[in-house]
């Protein structure tokens, strides 16, 4: 659905976008590999989850306080696709307890590692797959916005009270 929106309007619907792909490059790209090259442990995952956690929780309060318009809805359509991202962690944080959990039943101490260290690099993987996904959605919701443009469903769904 096309909005008619002023160049302000238009520039302020393209900041959650811009705000969470720079948390998914900063926080989940960058951060995430680093702490793991870093050997800090698991608990040192905690570090890039914490910060793009406070990312998303920011953008999900934002995407509440703003009156219906163009720009919250961009804000809402940001925060969707944040709870994309948060549903990738909990798969990965599943998948780290079974991990945790397997690599304690091993009789082995050392195949308790190997299978620790394999299995937590595979239950990254559903995050990782969440961030590239919602990278592209994104990138596309920001070029949206730049046109002023709103997908149908979300119109649909807050339809605009006024016309701006």
């Amino acid at each position: 659905m096309q909005y008619p929106a002023d160049a302000r309007a238009l520039q302020r619907a393209q900041t959650p976008h811009n705000l969470f792909i720079i948390g998914l490059f900063a926080f989940d790209l960058l951060l995430t590999p680093a702490v793991i090259g870093m050997k800090i442990g698991m608990i040192g995952l905690l570090i890039p989850l914490v910060c793009s956690g406070s990312l998303l929780v920011w953008i999900g309060w934002r995407s509440r306080t703003l009156e219906d318009g163009f720009v919250a809805l961009h804000w809402r359509l940001a925060w969707g696709r944040g709870r994309l991202l948060l549903l990738g962690y909990a798969v990965s944080a599943t998948l780290i307890l079974l991990a945790w959990l397997l690599s304690q039943t091993s009789n082995d101490a050392h195949m308790g590692h190997i299978l620790w260290i394999a299995l937590t690099r595979i239950a990254l993987l559903p995050t990782l797959i969440m961030v590239l996904v919602t990278a592209v959605l994104e990138f596309s919701a920001a070029a949206q916005a730049a046109k002023g443009e709103v997908p149908d469903k979300l119109a649909a769904k807050y339809p605009p009270s006024a016309p701006l």
